[in-house]
């Protein structure tokens, strides 16, 4: 049986095909499992348990940074001496522009500097230059495009490879391929922005049709309470209260089970109870910071954190919050957990507190830059000299980009036709810029050859070692995938 169609999904017929694992257990009078028994031993010996793989791969583990409301390429990687030059002037895009509002204003060069760093001489401005200390290491996509201006729907995109609700996010399908590599955590957890949820909040990391315990953990490092439902929190139920609890349900749901074994909803509701459990024991010692040196906390930015921050957006504030899921994440990931996800940003908040600046670029980005640009680099250095990052994938994204047009006086209207990711790590070639977008900044260079999610999911899923042609689900008689019907690998920031 073939690696893809071992490892489908039936949800039309309301039951999971049988895979590998779960055939050899039903077959043989038993002696199937036993040497499947084995072969777990094996794996679990080498320190990871995968299903499915199909080539070797170059990284085990992936955090993506996501940049909620849109952030502006020009104002951070994207160097434009066009804007420079006609600053002020009134734009002229030679075609007709749909503006998402009224950002045809005229050209706008960034009020950001910018300078050459590291020996491929990257342009960054002054609100991104921290990563100049690690650009060497980075590759930069500058010729991304969307397929929409609307939150929601571009937001969808970048998190789930669809621009409508329904579907597993990236990290779903990574739990789902690859599976856990620490069993007492999850193998996908999500930290949304402090301050609340950006678009379309756990939609972007729902599992959909996927097994339920591949949706994303929500952990939020700076709450009394770090992950919902964990524990109990009433003063009337003890431990083995607890613990009793949770053996009833589980015994219960066992018993249901034994007459609907195709329902793989309560196989995996019984899973994520048993997970819980094990979180209760693990979950606190891996979000637990107070015993980290204190050039580490320095290095994240966590050694200026107030009890108080202003009512305005400001640096400082930004630093700590972002360095800490930084650092959570470093700790994450050591102790086997698959995929990270980072969150920027909360929806439509005012005063802002998300990346979609209308209004004022140089109010709201250089707080969100900077402190997005301090974590990340912790985390990229943190990982160097833990010996993780040459497996480890990050991500860096965003919605869609800004207009290289004037919205009012300072702001930029949302722009969907060209934007920037960057690459950093397991399988990235560093020192990179990959597919430059044109003078303003507004649409690819080569409009024929775009930059699509589709291709930088393809790429993470390379290199973890999966062909995202193979990787399929079968759901309201469609073979699913994280790239739809399209997409390929970017071999031209590969190492």
């Amino acid at each position: 049986m073939a690696a893809e169609s071992a490892f489908s999904h039936d949800n039309d017929a309301g039951r999971p095909l049988l895979d590998r694992r779960d055939f050899l257990w039903s077959s043989g009078g038993g002696l199937g499992g036993i040497a499947l028994a084995a072969l777990l031993g094996e794996e679990a010996a080498a320190g990871e348990r995968t299903r499915v793989r199909h080539h070797p791969p170059k990284a085990k583990r992936v955090v993506q940074l996501f940049m909620s409301g849109a952030a502006s390429h020009l104002d951070m990687f994207d160097y434009k001496p066009a804007l420079i030059k006609h600053h002020g002037k009134p734009s002229d895009f030679g075609e007709h522009v749909e503006a998402f509002q009224n950002g045809l204003g005229p050209w706008m060069k960034s009020p950001f500097e910018f300078k050459r760093y590291g020996r491929c001489g990257k342009h960054l401005s002054e609100i991104g230059a921290p990563l100049g200390e690690v650009g060497d290491e980075m590759a930069f996509i500058h010729n991304l495009t969307g397929k929409t201006g609307v939150h929601s729907q571009a937001t969808y995109l970048q998190a789930t490879g669809f621009q409508r609700p329904g579907f597993p996010g990236m990290g779903s399908w990574v739990s789902y391929a690859l599976g856990a590599i620490n069993e007492d955590l999850p193998s996908f957890v999500v930290l949304p922005d402090h301050r609340g949820y950006g678009s379309n909040g756990p939609k972007n990391w729902g599992s959909a049709f996927l097994p339920a315990d591949n949706q994303g953990t929500e952990i939020f490092p700076q709450r009394e309470n770090p992950i919902n439902d964990i524990t109990a929190r009433a003063d009337f139920i003890s431990p083995a209260g607890n613990r009793a609890g949770l053996d009833l349900i589980n015994n219960l749901n066992r018993r249901y089970q034994g007459v609907r074994p195709g329902d793989s909803r309560l196989d995996a509701r019984i899973r994520s109870y048993e997970l819980a459990a094990r979180m209760q024991l693990s979950a606190p010692e891996a979000l637990d910071i107070s015993k980290e040196p204190a050039q580490i906390l320095e290095m994240y930015g966590l050694n200026r954190a107030r009890k108080k921050y202003p009512a305005e957006i400001n640096v400082d504030e930004e630093v700590e919050y972002f360095g800490r899921k930084c650092l959570i994440a470093r700790r994450l990931l050591e102790r086997g957990v698959r995929f990270v996800q980072i969150w920027s940003g909360n929806d439509n908040s005012f005063p802002r507190r998300n990346w979609d600046s209308h209004e004022d670029i140089p109010r709201d980005h250089p707080p969100l830059s900077l402190g997005m640009a301090t974590g990340a680099v912790a985390l990229i250095k943190d990982l160097r000299q833990r010996g993780l990052l040459e497996d480890t994938v990050i991500l860096w994204t965003t919605e869609f980009g800004r207009m290289p047009s004037t919205q009012g006086k300072k702001g930029r209207d949302h722009n969907p036709y060209v934007f920037s990711n960057w690459l950093c790590g397991g399988g990235i070639k560093g020192g990179v810029s990959y597919g430059p977008s044109d003078q303003w900044g507004y649409k690819p260079l080569d409009r024929g050859r775009p930059t699509r999610d589709y291709h930088i999911h393809a790429t993470i899923l390379h290199l973890l070692g999966i062909d995202h042609e193979k990787l399929t689900v079968r759901h309201n008689g469609i073979d699913r995938r994280l790239t739809d019907v399209h997409g390929h690998v970017i071999k031209d920031i590969l190492a």
